[in-house]
């Protein structure tokens, strides 16, 4: 029965989640996203609260509940080239996956007078995928017999060819975190607060092929879709100061989850099965706020340790040719927002989010499934008051790469003392993406008494 709860609320909460830091969402909702993902210091809404700072709950003195919905699309382009007797040989393939939802719901409790405030959310808070279709437009498969279909003139793609060609086929992957969290804020005095926020996960992983496994002499399997739970922390830290300035910092522990157990099917028809550890990071976040009359001000700074954490520190081959790890290094995010109330009922937000690439350029090759990276992400959102109980929000968002992250093409079979990764010579992998999202939330504030 626990499970099959957990499974519906994974379903409608965490759907083909494609983020932009990382693998981290940069923000919860429209308003947390509206803001850039500022809200350590800078607690608008509940979603946002719960997602960078518990303490800051201490702020609400309502019960109030939050839905929001999003439509995100991503555009990924894979590139490779190859060496040959001819010269370079390479092409493109892009991304067909199409629009993913995204969805978030919070509910707080907090009394005026009250020192303790609760809170529960389900978020989406992870995720990667990509589909990049197999390109059968090859010259000739490993055994050197040619493609009669093969037509030069058109896109040809090394790196799609079929696995029995060369390479990889299909490439598809489905990575999503669902994150349940119980936030409680301690109310110490009138400008400080403490918050504690316990969190049960659920995480899902497909892989096609699985580079995780072991190949067989018909090259990689495809998985069926693993599942995996996790727990860990979140603390906080919210001072006020009654004069507009405000400062927040929190730490979300790393997530700690069962290994993945994938059930493996070759090429050939044959079947394995093998397990993956893959953690979630832990986070340090500080934040910096300020308001004043009609504007209030918010920025944050998040520090995400990808090197301690168990599945992406790992990197290389192993000695069976599966890949240990993804390799990512720590990255720095930067979240900046501003919100202006001079409009009645209907405040104004734009925010800005800048993430550093955790993909080394020497370990492109092992991270083709798990491109979601976005250097830079700009917002526009705004709410609507429509009066003291309800009140929806939206944001459009839009990210881009800023650029390609590029490598070799990597096999193990070309290991050697000075090649220790299997970098082909002359080769190159490389993607790019731009992200856009829309997304609308309401909100509902329960027992609040109406202005006359």
């Amino acid at each position: 029965m626990k499970t099959t709860i957990l499974r519906s609320l994974f379903l409608l909460f965490s759907v083909s989640v494609l983020s932009q830091a990382g693998h981290i969402m940069q923000g919860v909702g429209a308003v947390n996203m509206s803001m850039g993902g500022a809200a350590t210091a800078q607690p608008l809404d509940i979603s946002g609260a719960m997602q960078w700072n518990p303490a800051t709950l201490s702020t609400f003195d309502s019960k109030i509940i939050k839905l929001d919905v999003g439509l995100f699309f991503s555009s990924p382009e894979l590139f490779s080239t190859v060496p040959t007797p001819m010269g370079p040989f390479g092409g493109n393939t892009e991304d067909d996956r199409g629009i993913s939802p995204l969805p978030a719901l919070a509910m707080v409790w907090g009394k005026e007078g009250s020192k303790h405030t609760f809170g529960v959310s389900a978020f989406g808070i992870s995720g990667f995928g990509v589909t990049f279709p197999e390109n059968t437009n090859y010259p000739q498969d490993l055994m050197v017999n040619f493609n009669p279909n093969y037509n030069p003139a058109e896109n040809s793609n090394p790196i799609n060819f079929p696995q029995n060609a060369g390479g990889f086929g299909r490439i598809e992957s489905d990575y999503m975190l669902l994150q349940i969290g119980l936030s409680y804020a301690y109310e110490v005095s009138d400008k400080f607060s403490i918050g504690i926020q316990p969190n049960v996960n659920y995480a899902a992983l497909e892989l096609a092929p699985n580079p995780t496994a072991n190949p067989n002499a018909s090259g990689y399997p495809t998985t069926d879709k693993a599942t995996a739970i996790g727990f860990g922390a979140q603390f906080g830290l919210f001072y006020d100061s009654g004069f507009g300035l405000k400062l927040g910092a929190s730490y979300k522990t790393a997530q700690k989850f069962s290994e993945f157990e994938f059930d493996n099917t070759y090429p050939d028809g044959s079947s394995a099965k093998n397990k993956f550890q893959m953690d979630y990071p832990a986070i340090f976040s500080v934040g910096l706020g300020y308001s004043e009359g009609d504007v209030d001000l918010a920025f944050d700074f998040r520090r995400v340790d990808y090197e301690n954490t168990d599945g992406f520190s790992e990197t290389g081959w192993t000695p069976t040719a599966s890949v240990a790890g993804f390799g990512w290094e720590n990255i720095s995010i930067l979240s900046a927002g501003i919100q202006y109330k001079g409009i009645n009922k209907l405040p104004l937000r734009f925010g800005y989010t800048y993430s550093s690439n955790p993909i080394p350029e020497n370990l492109t090759f092992f991270n083709i499934p798990a491109t979601a990276v976005i250097k830079n992400a700009y917002q526009f959102g705004l709410s609507y008051e429509i009066n003291d109980t309800w009140n929806i929000d939206a944001v459009y968002h839009y990210g881009d790469s800023n650029g390609a992250t590029e490598g070799q093409i990597l096999d193990p079979r070309q290991i050697s003392a000075s090649n220790t990764l299997g970098a082909i010579p002359g080769s190159s992998v490389s993607y790019e993406m731009t992200t856009s999202m829309i997304q609308f939330g309401v909100s509902y504030t329960f027992n609040k008494k109406t202005k006359e």
